[in-house]
């Protein structure tokens, strides 16, 4: 379980990266336009995602922001919005390491955005974080395509996993 969950933390650290990449071909007042996807705009789907595990991590680690609202746009500027995204991504990455065999079955309690009393095991909780960030990984290379880009990049697990040509 150790293995497979530190593979997914980077490969989703990889993905982001991917996709950041794609979306610096795009003017600021595209990535900005309201395309009518989920958060709107490409820019709101990225900072959902960021939003969304900076409340993980600090359920899972008491530690760093936790916003309250899933739409909460944290960074207006793309460049600061990506530097973020790279910080939170090797915050990930980190705290999967640092997990024993034993952490993934743990129950972890939490409140969730409605301030409902919840608890998952903490297996459960790492596979939805990377689940919901390939969700809107998707639905970014939607929109990307939108926009006009016409090759949004490969984001799929077997791109990472397959050794480079």
């Amino acid at each position: 379980m150790q293995d497979h969950f530190r593979r997914f933390a980077a490969y989703n650290g990889w993905a982001n990266a991917r996709l950041y990449d794609a979306a610096t071909a795009l003017k600021d007042t595209e990535r900005k336009k309201d395309v009518k996807g989920y958060f709107r705009s490409l820019h709101g789907t990225l900072n959902h995602l960021l939003v969304a595990d900076r409340i993980w991590l600090h359920r899972l680690t008491g530690e760093g922001e936790a916003p309250t609202g899933l739409d909460t746009v944290l960074y207006e500027n793309f460049g600061e919005l990506r530097a973020a995204r790279e910080a939170e991504d090797k915050r990930i990455i980190a705290y999967v390491a640092g997990l024993e065999a034993s952490d993934f079955g743990r129950v972890i309690h939490y409140g969730n955005t409605r301030g409902e009393a919840k608890e998952l095991p903490l297996g459960v909780i790492l596979a939805h974080l990377f689940n919901h960030q390939t969700h809107h990984r998707g639905q970014a290379s939607h929109i990307l395509r939108q926009l006009g880009v016409a090759e949004p990049p490969a984001l799929d697990l077997l791109y990472f996993a397959l050794p480079s040509a």
